[in-house]
C-alpha cells in the first residue's frame, strides 16, 4: 500500500496537485461562487488552519489568464462542468496578494 502524502504546511494548490499530495476536492466552491451574478464581493472566513489560503490559491489557478490550469483540475468535480470551465478557466487577470509571512505587533 502506498503511503499517503499529507501536505502539512503547504498552501499552494499547484504544489499539492503537481506533487501528488492528499487533497480533498473543494473545487465545487468555484461553481458555487459563479452561480449568481448578483454577488459583488465574496468574503471567505474560516478559523485558522482551515484552508483559506489553499482555497484562494485554487481560485487563483482557476482564473489566471497567464496559466493553463486544465491539468491541475483534471479529475476534480469542477472539470466535469465543461461549459463553466470553457467560459471561466484561465480567462481573467488575477492579482494574488498574501500577507501570510507578514509579522508585526
Amino acid at each position: 500500500m502506498d503511503k499517503v502524502k499529507i501536505p502539512v504546511g503547504r498552501s499552494s494548490f499547484a504544489d499539492i496537485r503537481n506533487n501528488g499530495y492528499y487533497f480533498v476536492d473543494k473545487s465545487g466552491l468555484i461553481e458555487e461562487l459563479l452561480k449568481t451574478d448578483a454577488t459583488q464581493a465574496t468574503l471567505i472566513t474560516r478559523q485558522r488552519r482551515f484552508g483559506k489560503m489553499l482555497g484562494i490559491s485554487m481560485l487563483s489557478e482557476f482564473f489566471d489568464i497567464r496559466k493553463d490550469s486544465s491539468k491541475l483540475f483534471k479529475g476534480l468535480s469542477i472539470s466535469y462542468n465543461i461549459e463553466l470551465c470553457r467560459q471561466w478557466m484561465n480567462q481573467y487577470p488575477v492579482l494574488f496578494l498574501s500577507f501570510k509571512g507578514v509579522d508585526g505587533p
